[in-house]
């Protein structure tokens, strides 16, 4: 099972922390503030205050060890990119960096972040989604064409199969699962009939998908 580490403890940091943790991974979580430490020690494997910067405390740690780190530093911006060279020097097969702008997350991929995420962008984006379509759930940018969102089953869909809804023919898009209640259908056949309150999950181009959501 893969281990994960989280340096940083602020919003960002202890949710990813305590999700991992929730779905039933080792997480080692660490920060160089106690209050925050002693805020998650009984949600997550192992919680310790140590300065990030100090590469001997982190060696000490076996954070090489660990399959995925994720760099959740807050503002400290140089601290984040230090630390983000410092575990992959270190071997640290997958480093995961938080980004707090587009340049910030430039040079963390120069320095050999493998994935960079931007929450409080992302969020806004999400937010904005959901304000403005109202049958969009949720919303998951795979990349600037292409999205995978979660949307209520459209009223021209209700009582149609899959096929008669011409999702792909006219929507271009493609249906990956129904959430019907506390059941998911993955993968769902042509022949599967679309009931009124259905949630669909569905891959396809944005502006395809904005016509969809309403």
């Amino acid at each position: 099972m893969k281990q994960f580490a989280v340096i940083g403890l602020g919003r960002f940091g202890s949710s990813v922390a305590r999700t991992l943790s929730r779905m039933g991974y080792d997480v080692l979580a660490v920060d160089t503030n106690e209050e925050r430490v002693n805020a998650i020690t009984e949600e997550v494997t192992y919680a310790v205050q140590v300065d990030a910067m100090d590469e001997q405390a982190l060696q000490s740690l076996g954070i090489r060890n660990f399959d995925v780190v994720i760099v959740a530093i807050g503002q400290e911006v140089q601290s984040s990119i230090l630390v983000t060279v410092m575990l992959k020097e270190m071997g640290v097969p997958r480093v995961v960096a938080k980004a707090v702008s587009d340049l910030h997350g430039k040079v963390l991929q120069k320095v050999g972040a493998d994935m960079v995420v931007f929450p409080e962008r992302d969020m806004g984006v999400r937010v904005a989604h959901a304000l403005v379509s109202k049958n969009i759930v949720d919303q998951i940018n795979l990349s600037p064409e292409y999205s995978i969102v979660e949307l209520v089953a459209p009223a021209e869909f209700v009582g149609k199969t899959l096929q008669e809804s011409a999702a792909r023919r006219e929507y271009g898009v493609t249906v990956l699962a129904i959430r019907r209640g506390g059941d998911v259908i993955i993968s769902p056949g042509a022949k599967q009939v679309v009931h009124d309150g259905d949630i669909l999950v569905v891959v396809g181009r944005n502006e395809k998908l904005k016509t969809l959501g309403g």
